[in-house]
């Protein structure tokens, strides 16, 4: 609250703390193509992101506040978060597709154009629902593992069979 309310004195401020409770509440982000991570041309870092499901957001808090009311909190009021700057689950950066010309990866997070190289973060999911997205990062993970790992295995298979061969 401090850093939020800055011109408020101390003493108010934790007071106020005292005697509150803190919720998070968020919704997700929908996938847009116009969001993205890009280089400059001088090599710097740009995020490209304006928000949406706004309309959704402004309803979930409405109904929250009034669930905190009915719960018996008196007051209830609503901090919205920042802008690019809370947005700490970058996801949808990198699309996937069968397509080469639409996407960046095909369905098991291979480069189209690099063949040995597999991009395994959030990046390739369209959103993450307002979660946390490492469980299902993990579970991705081990699902292009098994697939590398069978890609690998018939690439030594044959190797080994042409040896045996000549």
């Amino acid at each position: 609250m401090k850093d939020a309310k800055p011109f408020i004195p101390n003493t108010i401020l934790n007071g106020v703390a005292k005697r509150s409770v803190d919720w998070f509440v968020m919704t997700e982000d929908l996938p847009d193509t116009e969001n993205r991570v890009t280089l400059t041309k001088d090599g710097n870092i740009q995020v490209r992101w304006k928000p949406n499901n706004i309309v959704a957001h402004k309803e979930l808090i409405k109904e929250i506040k009034k669930m905190m009311k009915r719960a018996g909190y008196p007051i209830v009021v609503a901090q919205p978060m920042g802008g690019i700057e809370t947005n700490s689950h970058q996801c949808g950066t990198v699309r996937f597709g069968n397509d080469p010309a639409t996407s960046v990866l095909d369905p098991f997070c291979r480069a189209h154009t690099v063949q040995n190289l597999f991009v395994m973060d959030a990046s390739f999911f369209p959103s993450s629902a307002a979660v946390n997205p490492a469980l299902t990062i993990a579970a991705q993970a081990l699902r292009v593992g098994d697939y590398i790992l069978q890609q690998t295995a018939g690439e030594i298979e044959n190797r080994r069979n042409n040896l045996i061969i000549q």
